[in-house]
């Protein structure tokens, strides 16, 4: 059960962060969340354009190596062949590989070219004569190069029938600085061009083999394009994510917080807070916590002012009577009136500090309660500590008493100074209603998670109709034999506020003796505690 404390003392706290402009900042953990989700996109980009680079190096770097290996081959063939057949195996082999291979001696100078002896294997792209598609490929090319800062092979020109020594590879071999040499180079479409050069045995004879690698450009062209098809899907896939988020979350908490907001500005009565009845997760949940919390501040706000204006009531009848009294006083010489008169005015003054005490005391209890640290109680040594106290100073009670003590200690969590409040307002209760003499009867018991304390009596009782209402603030249906203004009407509402401040709950029933009377009990949690 949740205790009235549990909304706290405060509505407002003057010290509160939040700020009162309706411009919304967008922070916080759910805008990142949000972001992050549109992140995800660029994340594939940028790790597809790192992914398409390393692979296209790796690639390139195999053709690389697969060239060497090829023109060792070739060299060993026309190592082994007389120079009759050379011309013939260039132009087989130069057109099975599908590379232009050429022959040099010592000097550089061209002896051999496949292209001369049969067909070009290879044909070189005038970019101004591309299709748009392949201008798009190329410049993308160059925005993934300048992107991941890859190294830029320099540009590859065919030196024709120049000088082959013009051929950095072909010159480190015939000056016989490597066995075997190679450069990658890009033509002017950005395919790749992998050369390689090597010397024919120990013959005077170099060859050098040039190779179109276009099918690793379009390769990694390709593979870019689906990769562009899976991030372009994953974008929409984004975006349409952001909108669900959007609708689905940040739009609902953006109308709880403006509702919050206008409540904060003290519209609480004008404002109808979502409870979105339709959801069942956790923004659900805070809507209708967020609409519930506005019905309890409304309702709390609804009884402070009922309680401000039974405040102002109940003080104006005894201030009224003392106005009256005071005013009498002046015009009145017998001294048998002004004595009565001045007792009035002691009476009206023992009123108010009763009601301003009682009033102090109810208005405090809530905020009190919370900050309680409760300790371990045994009721039934309240109660017998209690009785005694009272039959210490008023010995004619000691007959009215009859208290049933437990088998066992029903030792419960409480404060015990506002526990002995609440049986001592029940035996005040019980004795302003109920005849002299006639007993009073008290009893402690454990049942089952709870501890039950009662107070019965053999007055009048109380009708079903009003036993809701006798627990209300400044409700008094005092007997007749009661002086007036000797009960503020407080007592029973203050015993109701700290027993629902220690979880429990207070009912007033039909006393169980047959004779009539009223039996008030109070049910108290084991395990109670601030809330």
């Amino acid at each position: 059960m949740l205790s009235k404390r549990s909304m706290g003392p405060a509505i407002v706290s003057p010290t509160s962060d939040v700020d009162a402009s309706p411009q919304w900042r967008v922070r916080g953990s759910l805008t990142r969340r949000i972001l992050a989700v549109n992140i995800i996109a660029l994340a594939l980009v940028g790790g597809s354009i790192f992914y398409l680079d390393g692979f296209r190096t790796r690639l390139i770097e195999e053709r690389r190596t697969q060239q060497e290996s090829e023109i060792e081959l070739i060299a060993t063939v026309l190592a082994s062949s007389p120079d009759s057949t050379h011309a013939a195996i260039i132009r087989s082999l130069g057109q099975e590989a599908g590379d232009r291979i050429r022959t040099y001696d010592a000097k550089g100078d061209l002896a051999l070219d496949s292209w001369r002896l049969g067909p070009r294997t290879f044909r070189l792209v005038d970019p101004a004569t591309e299709t748009w598609d392949a201008r798009v490929a190329r410049w993308m090319d160059a925005v993934v190069d300048r992107i991941v800062r890859a190294q830029i092979p320099p540009p590859y020109v065919d030196q024709g029938r120049s000088n082959g020594k013009n051929w950095p590879e072909l010159k480190a071999v015939i000056s016989g600085d490597a066995h075997i040499a190679s450069r990658v180079r890009l033509a002017p479409d950005r395919t790749t061009m992998i050369t390689a050069a090597t010397r024919v045995g120990n013959r005077p004879i170099y060859l050098l083999s040039v190779e179109n690698a276009l099918d690793v450009t379009k390769l990694v062209r390709e593979e870019r394009f689906r990769l562009f098809i899976i991030v372009l899907l994953a974008l929409l896939l984004s975006v349409g994510l952001s909108f669900f988020l959007g609708r689905t979350i940040v739009r609902p908490l953006r109308r709880l917080a403006e509702a919050a907001l206008r409540v904060r500005q003290g519209r609480a009565r004008d404002v109808v807070v979502p409870r979105l009845p339709a959801r069942n997760d956790e923004i659900g949940q805070l809507a209708r916590a967020l609409s519930d919390m506005t019905g309890a501040l409304r309702d709390r706000i609804d009884a402070v002012e009922a309680f401000a204006a039974d405040v102002s009531h109940e003080l104006k009848n005894p201030l009224a009577s003392l106005s009256s009294a005071v005013e009498s006083l002046d015009r009145v010489n017998d001294p048998d009136d002004r004595k009565q008169l001045l007792a009035i005015i002691g009476d009206d003054v023992r009123r108010l500090d009763r009601l301003i005490t009682d009033i102090a005391d109810i208005s405090r209890l809530d905020a009190q309660l919370s900050r309680s640290a409760f300790m371990p109680v045994d009721l039934g040594a309240l109660v017998q500590s209690l009785i005694d106290a009272r039959t210490s100073r008023d010995a004619a009670l000691e007959k009215r008493f009859r208290f049933v003590r437990p088998y066992d200690a029903a030792i419960i969590p409480g404060d015990e100074a506002r526990l002995a409040r609440v049986i001592d307002n029940l035996i005040d209760n019980a004795i302003s209603f109920a005849p002299p003499i006639t007993p009073i009867r008290l009893g402690v018991a454990a049942r089952g998670a709870n501890a039950l304390m009662w107070v019965e009596d053999d007055g009048p009782g109380v009708a079903p109709e009003a036993r809701e209402a006798i627990f209300n603030r400044f409700h008094s249906d005092r007997p007749e034999s009661d002086p007036f203004g000797r009960h503020s009407g407080l007592g029973l509402a203050i015993a109701k506020t700290i027993v629902e401040g220690h979880n429990g709950t207070i009912t007033v029933s039909d006393s169980e003796s047959g004779s009539g009377g009223a039996r008030f009990t109070v049910t108290l949690p084991y395990n109670g505690g601030p809330s």
